[in-house]
């Protein structure tokens, strides 16, 4: 059922402006990448995270004074699992180094509370983060490339550079939010990143489907009205299944916790970004490569009408 009806909005004719805002977006993006940088968590930068349980709730802001007049500037403080447990997280240079902080850090929250009990520190060290950056930019190529040759084989090449360049689009920009915020960048961010890259697929193979599905029936019309009626027959259920997904994500990234606040607020900007680009993005690009019928249409086998002849 089509909650939209018989919606038909001219979308392939807004390509233009769609154009012009999506590489706006984009060179905001690269240029606050290159200016302004990541703000990298220590998953990538190296440092030394402590778990501290409290007797009693104790306010983090509280922590966070305390520790910035010792020196700790940098220090990421956040509840771990329940409002009496903290994580802290700072700067270290190496596994000595972190050892005497973690004493130093001990002396700061006891002052607090005399019966809080410090964990052992976990120290990352500078190389782990280099490997991760490494292997997180890697894992992301690979899902390109394996996302390449798979709409390569279902569909027809243009289609597949279409939803590559619709994925790339989607990085860029997710990423370059976190620039501009100065959100801290850790491993969940980079999870955030592959799922929002399974979903924009998911978006774009819906359309696809629908335009491949619509070039064998509607043979009077251009590739922009097949393009047109195919994204006009799934928007209700992009819409729906886009709102849907963000109302969870705006609910788990209001009363989540500080745990999965950057992992919830990635996937929100990931699932808005990704729904505007299956529409606007996928189908322009496709459509800019020239695609056309012939190019969907299934190959006939030279003498396939003699096949039933002995």
């Amino acid at each position: 059922m089509n909650l939209l009806g018989n919606v038909k909005i001219d979308f392939m004719s807004k390509r233009k402006i769609a154009l012009i805002f999506s590489l706006l977006l984009i060179a905001i993006s690269i240029g606050s990448i290159v200016t302004r940088g990541l703000n990298f968590g220590l998953d990538f930068t190296g440092g030394t995270s402590v778990v501290v349980d409290f007797e009693k709730t104790v306010e983090l802001d509280d922590i966070r004074k305390a520790l910035k007049s010792n020196n700790f500037i940098d220090a990421s403080v956040q509840n771990f699992g329940s409002s009496k447990a903290v994580q802290i997280k700072f700067q270290s240079t190496s596994g000595k180094e972190s050892t005497q902080l973690v004493e130093q850090l001990k002396g700061i929250v006891q002052s607090l509370d005399a019966s809080a009990e410090v964990g052992r520190g976990d120290y990352i060290g500078p190389q782990v983060g280099d490997e991760l950056v490494e292997q997180g930019s890697l894992a992301i190529l690979y899902a390109i490339i394996g996302i390449l040759l798979y709409v390569t084989m279902r569909f027809e090449w243009r289609f597949s550079l279409g939803s590559v360049i619709a994925l790339v689009h989607d990085v860029i920009i997710t990423v370059g939010v976190f620039s501009v915020v100065q959100m801290e960048f850790d491993l969940t961010i980079l999870a955030a990143l592959l799922a929002v890259i399974g979903y924009s697929l998911n978006d774009t193979i819906v359309v696809f489907d629908r335009v491949r599905e619509n070039f064998r029936a509607m043979r009077k019309k251009t590739p922009t009205e097949v393009f047109n009626t195919s994204i006009n027959q799934t928007l209700s259920r992009t819409i729906i299944t886009s709102l849907t997904t963000v109302l969870v994500l705006v609910a788990l990234f209001v009363i989540g916790g500080a745990m999965i606040h950057g992992f919830a607020f990635a996937l929100i900007v990931g699932v808005v970004i990704g729904t505007y680009s299956s529409i606007f993005v996928a189908s322009t690009a496709t459509l800019s490569l020239g695609v056309t019928r012939e190019d969907l249409m299934p190959v006939e086998k030279e003498g396939a009408n003699l096949d039933h002849i002995p």
